[in-house]
Formats: C-alpha cells, structure tokens, sequence
C-alpha cells in the first residue's frame, strides 16, 4: 500500500475504522445502544495497542507475543471501562468483543495485506 494508507497513521486509521465497524455494533448491544460507551471502549485502547506496544514489547517475544500482550491490555481497560459504566459480566463481553475484532483484523491482514 503506498500514499497516506501506506504511512503509519494511514494504517493505524484502517485499522482503527474495522475495529469499530466490529466492536462498535457488538458493544451497543451490552450497553442497550449507549453510543458514546461503545464507540469509547476501543477508541481508548486502539492508539496504544498499534503506537505503543510494538515500542515496548521485548523483542524476544516477537510479533505474536506483542499481538497476545496488545490484546490482553485491551481485555483488560475495557473490562474497566464498561463496569465504570454499568454493564454487567464486563470482562466476558470485552474478551468476546476483542476476539472478534481480532479475528477479523488477522483475517483482513492475512487475505488482502492490511493495514
């Protein structure tokens, strides 16, 4: 990918808009169509889990030991975030939510090399 997709933010914004287009709508779901809840959850973690984990994860635990660091971190402020705001079995629901949005950007980058 070449142009602004193929800079680091260009990527990150892909990235970012497919996570959305799955957390979002699973989300609104367990917050009874609360936008600003769902849409938040992952607007606060996806910044960190693309710019600073690959910065700060050893290099000895190589590319899937920083995607399984990323996604744990994500699990976890999630979690925080919706029992913050109400929604019960919090930790099931983001561990459904992330895997999921997970799945699918492995899956995107795996069949089309994005982002």
């Amino acid at each position: 990918m070449s142009g602004f997709f193929g800079t680091t933010f260009g990527a990150w914004l892909i990235g970012f808009v497919f996570t959305q287009a799955i957390e979002v709508p699973l989300y609104l779901r367990v917050t009874h169509g609360r936008w600003s809840t769902s849409f938040l959850a992952s607007t606060l973690t996806h910044p960190i889990v693309w710019f600073i984990f690959p910065n700060v994860c050893p290099l000895t635990w190589g590319y899937w030991g920083m995607v399984a660091a990323a996604e744990v971190f994500a699990v976890v402020a999630e979690t925080v975030w919706l029992r913050l705001n109400g929604v019960g079995a919090s930790l099931k629901w983001a561990f459904v939510v992330n895997a999921a949005s997970a799945v699918g950007g492995l899956l995107l980058r795996a069949s089309f090399d994005v982002p």
